[in-house]
């Protein structure tokens, strides 16, 4: 085990969780007024859409995937019927048209940046650091799902879920591609970045807009 091994996949992630989990108190302690997206919508529409819609579908879709695939236990799905060999090539389906969709929209956002006039005047350094971090990491994701072949079942799988549990195994890390390492390590650093940018918005997701009680409306009748 080499002392870039303790860093990238022991010290780092540790690092980025705690700037992740710190900043986001300290955003919603001080700056709670400004937690939003700073949508651009209003200065420009028609180029959003597409382009919003299927980034957001797809990352979410991502984050999940990544839940379900890499934090259960294979032992949990075997004893459902789901070997490894399943396991992974559902992995590989969902993950294509997830990640497909996550990096097409994140290309499209980026473009609509740099080609719409009001857009690109208004926007920050911030914003296009934050778009080329979703681009390399979602399209680093995506190339592996279709052309990485590698097993992450026995070795980012256990060592993800040791990150949780503060049992880190660094050696689980050793045979994994560089490709793979990349993604993993740029995706710790977003989550670093994102208090400090728009990504903070993450926490905005109106789950309990599904959950509110029902407005009424009433019609005044002229008397």
């Amino acid at each position: 085990m080499s002392t870039i091994d303790l860093v990238a996949f022991v010290a780092y992630p540790y690092l980025c969780l705690t700037i992740f989990t710190v900043g986001h108190a300290y955003r919603y302690v001080t700056d709670r007024y400004a937690w939003n997206a700073h949508s651009s919508e209003l200065i420009e529409k028609k180029h959003l859409f597409i382009g919003s819609y299927l980034f957001h579908f797809g990352v979410l879709g991502t984050l999940a995937g990544h839940a379900v695939g890499l934090l259960v236990p294979q032992s949990i799905y075997d004893t459902v019927g789901i070997d490894s060999a399943a396991h992974t090539a559902l992995a590989h389906i969902a993950g294509r048209v997830v990640g497909t969709a996550a990096f097409t929209g994140a290309l499209l956002l980026l473009a609509r940046r740099l080609c719409v006039k009001r857009v690109r005047l208004m926007s920050t350094a911030s914003d296009f650091i934050t778009l080329g971090g979703l681009i390399f990491v979602t399209g680093v994701g995506t190339y592996d799902v279709f052309l990485g072949g590698f097993n992450v079942l026995d070795s980012i799988a256990p060592w993800i879920r040791g990150i949780l549990i503060f049992q880190p195994d660094p050696n689980l890390m050793a045979a994994v591609p560089l490709r793979y390492k990349l993604h993993i390590l740029a995706a710790f650093t977003l989550l670093a970045y994102s208090p400090f940018c728009r990504l903070i918005h993450i926490w905005s997701v109106p789950v309990f807009y599904l959950f509110r009680r029902q407005l009424v409306f009433r019609r005044r009748v002229a008397t």
